[in-house]
């Protein structure tokens, strides 16, 4: 009698318990608004970041801030836990001493790839580029907060910065620098884009350094990175995190641009310091 008590009070325990972390409040994801037209920044993250929750226990929402922030003031709201939680962004030193990382690599190894954008009266002149320094008679843009700037500075290339993401083309296109270095998944969407502006994607150039991409969130989120990275990890174990990567065309060329071998490969040197860590 005194067994079956005890097996029915521990019914009831486990019942109450998963009653009440189902009515325990979701987990609320507040991601940057995104640039209009941007396929990978509108569509890829945030369905990674959902199919990441969905693989893990407890519910969830998932909305976007209305207003686009500069790269510099993402960085500041998710510190304070201010009007976005979550962001992903290629990683550096100063990046991870104020946030929080998921050290999962958001695409694989496609970010540490970079082409050009550059003006198509330009064309001619880069395919004269030869070696890194021909290179650094030429000068780059870059967003001010870029991990990728400080790469380009400590290798000897010259950059223009910018605040914002969308001021860079118009500066691009008005001779303030020669050249915008992309992601190799991301610049063909943007020469779709600025294709009337007289921009293109440089053929024959590729800049390679190691930059992985993740998830960050407020240090204060320690719960929410948990969550984030076991569901990743589940997502990549289940072959679902490579079906979704793969569903995007931008990332099918981008690898197919890497393995077709057809570019020269400028190899940059990291500072020392520089963040990382496994890209997983």
């Amino acid at each position: 009698m005194l067994r079956k008590l005890q097996h029915a009070a521990a019914g009831l325990l486990l019942a109450a318990a998963s009653t009440l972390a189902w009515a325990a409040p979701p987990m609320r994801f507040i991601l940057p608004a995104v640039t209009p037209g941007a396929e990978v920044q509108a569509n890829y993250f945030p369905q990674l970041l959902r199919l990441a929750l969905e693989k893990t226990e407890g519910p969830f929402t998932i909305e976007f801030y209305p207003h686009e922030l500069t790269s510099p003031r993402r960085t500041l709201e998710i510190k304070r836990n201010g009007v976005i939680n979550i962001m992903w962004d290629g990683t550096d030193a100063q990046r991870e001493r104020e946030l929080l990382p998921v050290r999962i690599s958001l695409v694989r190894d496609l970010n540490d790839y970079r082409v050009f954008l550059i003006r198509k009266d330009d064309e001619a002149r880069f395919r004269a580029v030869r070696t890194l320094d021909d290179l650094r008679r030429l000068s780059a843009g870059g967003g001010v907060s870029w991990p990728s700037v400080e790469v380009l500075r400590h290798n000897g290339l010259k950059v223009e910065t910018a605040i914002n993401y969308t001021s860079l083309f118009p500066m691009l296109k008005a001779k303030r620098f020669d050249y915008l270095p992309r992601g190799v998944h991301e610049a063909w969407a943007e020469e779709q884009q600025y294709a009337r502006e007289g921009l293109m994607v440089e053929p024959t150039i590729f800049l390679h350094y190691r930059v992985p991409f993740y998830f960050f969130v407020s240090k204060e989120n320690r719960a929410m990175a948990e969550r984030v990275e076991r569901g990743l990890k589940l997502a990549m174990a289940d072959g679902s995190y490579d079906k979704l990567l793969n569903g995007y065309p931008a990332f099918r060329r981008a690898l197919a641009e890497i393995a077709a071998r057809k570019r020269k490969v400028f190899e940059l040197e990291l500072p020392s310091g520089t963040a990382g860590g496994s890209s997983k």
